[in-house]
């Protein structure tokens, strides 16, 4: 699927759940009503820039920029695909 994943979606966080910052896990986490997702640095920092506005393609710019890295699109798009699957982001 990730071949089907487009650098121009939008993605946003999914319906029903929240991302927040959780200084007592020192994590990014994603809220949800029977629960709670602690996700690791890499996919905290991708789904913080899921607001529905930057395109994929922002997105994996961003991040090669912040951490001065190249070649982050493969991670960033199976990343991405996980998260579709598991209904944490979205876009229309």
């Amino acid at each position: 699927m990730t071949e089907a994943l487009s650098l121009d979606l939008k993605p946003r966080i999914g319906a029903g759940f929240r991302l927040q910052w959780e200084p007592v896990q020192n994590a990014h986490v994603l809220l949800y009503p029977e629960g709670m997702v602690q996700l690791n640095g890499s996919a905290g920092e991708i789904m913080k820039r899921c607001n529905g506005e930057s395109t994929l393609g922002e997105i994996v710019v961003d991040l090669e920029r912040t951490f001065n890295a190249q070649g982050l699109s493969k991670d960033v798009l199976g990343f991405v695909e996980i998260a579709a699957k598991q209904r944490w982001l979205e876009w229309t």
